[in-house]
């Protein structure tokens, strides 16, 4: 993990506001967060508290109404609408509860978009696509349509998505929101060995089982982090002995 004085990812004073006076609802108010390279923080709270606004916010798919963003040490708060979906594409993977997967789409077809998108070769992303499904265990899927596999398969077929393109950060809101127990732990196992591997993760989780991988837990509520605790050594040894993680 880098030193914190130079994060992946930094948000200074984050804020989101929907309406006006009295009926102004503050959904993210202030919020401060540094992820270092290889860090995986798991954020946490009740629906509502606003941790998946938030998680919009640090990738680019929301504006915000105050605060500061920056990835890779570059602000992307303030930049072009074109800027940002270039960088969207580039430097930021999402998983989504919901999959997002384009259903007229194979696998190997949803993964490779995109990096076509992103410019890059139909041969290079095709060969890119197949590695990564190979990594998450579908290379006996390829070819298959969103519609024939299981919410675990296609949640996988997400995260190799996400990876396509090598991002600095990959952001997933409620990964296993909409699975099963079996395919939650088929997921979640993929979700701790990116964080292995080095991959920079920031979770939105209600599940306690996906935040026992993190590096560091943070409590959200009324649009604010209230609490922080770091898994490390033990304390994540224990925590995951609670939750079911171990071998």
């Amino acid at each position: 993990m880098s030193d914190a004085a130079t994060p992946v990812l930094r948000a200074r004073g984050v804020r989101k506001e929907y309406g006006k006076g009295e009926g102004l609802v503050r959904a993210v108010d202030g919020i401060d967060l540094d992820v270092g390279a290889g860090e995986t923080v798991a954020i946490t709270g009740p629906s509502g508290c606003g941790k998946s606004t938030l998680l919009h916010l640090l990738g680019g798919l929301d504006r915000l109404s105050g605060g500061e963003v920056s990835l890779n040490g570059r602000r992307i708060d303030n930049i072009s609408e074109k800027a940002l979906a270039r960088m969207r594409r580039t430097d930021v993977g999402f998983v989504f509860q919901s999959f997002h997967l384009m259903e007229e789409l194979t696998a190997v077809e949803n993964v490779e978009l995109s990096a076509l998108l992103a410019g890059g070769s139909p041969r290079a992303a095709r060969r890119r696509a197949e590695e990564l499904l190979e990594q998450v265990g579908l290379a006996g899927r390829a070819r298959f349509l969103p519609s024939a596999l299981s919410g675990g398969q296609r949640q996988r077929v997400a995260v190799a998505r996400a990876l396509s393109n090598e991002p600095s950060v990959v952001l997933a809101d409620e990964p296993t929101g909409n699975l099963d127990s079996a395919s939650t732990m088929d997921v979640l196992r993929l979700f701790e060995g990116l964080h292995e591997s080095g991959q920079t993760l920031v979770i939105v989780t209600h599940d306690v089982r996906i935040a026992a991988i993190a590096d560091r837990m943070i409590a959200m509520r009324d649009g604010a982090f209230v609490d922080e605790t770091r898994l490390t050594g033990g304390t994540t040894g224990q925590l995951r002995t609670v939750v079911g993680l171990e071998d």
